[in-house]
């Protein structure tokens, strides 16, 4: 009986909490154009798509593979004016690139896999190689015969030597760790193996790793969307009364229901879930923690929560928003309805200027001005997403750091790269004593030569809980 007791009262605590009222400074509002209206035309689909069994699968990966090592990477290549790129790793420590190489059947590389791809010039193609005990693969044929050269580093400089390109790549960066794959040691065996003129040929592979790793394929482009679309759906029904009871649910219940859910579909989450809630009486740098699991949900939070799945080897990345209607409300205050349409606008200003060719910090420098123009107080961190859900890329600011970031962030954007659109808005809620919210949003997108569309579209409105 004592445990109902405590936890009733620990209720009635954070019920009334729900009517204090905190003296603010009432802020100016955001002065973004009055007939302002987040794009429609793309709408967030929430049905939710198929999910395809694991061998049907491994076919798609494997054919997409297929097409990305046919065509990506000798554009790739004479981009970045390489003829030999030589990717290696042992087994359980895989560098990032070549882990997306594997055939879908290998969760890991055998032994020691080193991978080479010798571009002989548009006529001839790029020649794909193994020095490995096995083919990888329908992908890559060994070049290997151990009984021959029992000394694999040997047989590597061998087909060097013979193939005598002028630049060899490694993935070797100080900037982006996604393309820093190659360790030490087979950095210091491979070199030793190597005659000395061939060590003066030995380049960084950075922007070559990178651009294989941000770039998507056209048949990845076509199901993307139904990736972000599944993501979507996921995370709607978890918004919903079915899962959450306020009074009971916490945001800890919240975030285990959306790990289980993703792994009954067979999927998994390249993060734990978080699930937060801002509440009037409590400042927007003060919401509970997603690792509160006394965050009891109740009637008047603002719900937010950020969740990420990987199918078919790519990720999503989302945060969206629910509001918890109180006894009588039948939609949420006007202020927070508004406050999402300044966060949508802080979208379309930094969708503005993303453009082929610019930089992550030139990007966010000129999204910062426009939005400071229309009295926006905005936070910017966009990424790359693709293989991995921090991906290779430009960054386009960090939380923590709105002057830009040195390095990542003076790459340029290419086209055919996803991004996650992510952000946020600090907005005075006037039915909250003018207290501050951040509407933090993020969305999946592509950009292209041109422009930047939503996978499958973006929050421009409330879940509310429980929906009418």
């Amino acid at each position: 009986m004592s445990r109902f007791l405590v936890a009733g009262t620990r209720l009635l605590v954070l019920l009334l909490g729900l009517f204090v009222i905190v003296p603010q400074l009432h802020a100016q509002p955001a002065s973004i154009p009055a007939d302002y209206a987040p794009e429609a035309s793309a709408p967030m689909d929430p049905t939710e798509p198929i999910v395809l069994p694991m061998r049907e699968r491994a076919e798609v990966v494997d054919r997409w593979l297929e097409t990305r090592l046919d065509e990506l990477v000798p554009m790739l290549m004479r981009r970045e004016g390489i003829d030999m790129w030589v990717v290696s790793a042992r087994e359980y420590n895989e560098d990032p690139v070549i882990r997306s190489m594997l055939p879908a059947t290998w969760q890991a590389a055998r032994r020691r896999t080193i991978l080479v791809f010798h571009d002989r010039g548009p006529e001839k193609g790029v020649d794909r190689l193994a020095i490995a005990r096995y083919d990888v693969g329908r992908f890559f044929e060994t070049a290997w015969d151990k009984s021959q050269q029992p000394d694999q580093w040997a047989r590597l400089a061998a087909l060097i030597e013979n193939r005598s390109p002028e630049r060899i790549a490694v993935n070797r960066s100080e900037t982006f760790a996604l393309a820093d794959g190659m360790t030490d040691t087979e950095f210091d065996q491979m070199r030793e193996a190597l005659s000395p003129e061939l060590r003066q040929r030995i380049v960084s592979g950075e922007k070559l790793a990178v651009g294989w790793l941000e770039t998507r394929s056209e048949e990845e482009l076509q199901v993307y969307p139904q990736i972000v679309r599944l993501a979507h759906a996921i995370i709607a029904d978890g918004l919903s009364g079915q899962v959450i009871q306020p009074g009971v649910t916490t945001t800890e219940d919240v975030q285990w229901w959306y790990r289980d859910r993703i792994r009954a579909l067979g999927l998994t989450t390249w993060f734990h879930p978080s699930v937060s809630i801002q509440r009037r009486g409590m400042g927007a740098d003060n919401d509970f923690s997603s690792d509160d699991a006394a965050a009891t949900i109740l009637p008047g939070d603002l719900i937010h929560i950020d969740v990420g799945i990987n199918y078919l080897r790519l990720n999503t990345d989302t945060q969206q928003h629910a509001y918890v209607l109180r006894p009588g409300e039948s939609a949420p205050p006007e202020g927070l309805n508004e406050a999402l349409r300044v966060g949508n606008r802080l979208q379309d200003l930094l969708t503005d200027e993303m453009q082929v060719g610019r930089t992550g910090n030139e990007v966010l420098e000129a999204t910062l001005e426009a939005a400071d123009a229309e009295g926006i107080d905005a936070t910017v961190y966009t990424h790359p997403i693709g293989f991995h859900g921090h991906g290779a890329g430009p960054l386009i600011g960090l939380w923590d750091q709105q002057g830009g970031v040195p390095g990542r962030g003076d790459h340029p954007l290419y086209a055919n790269t996803a991004y996650s659109i992510e952000l946020n808005a600090r907005v005075a809620i006037p039915e909250w004593d003018g207290q501050k919210i951040r509407i933090m949003l993020e969305e999946d997108a592509i950009l292209d030569e041109s422009s930047v569309r939503y996978l499958n579209g973006r929050q421009t409105q409330l879940y509310v809980i429980p929906r009418n």
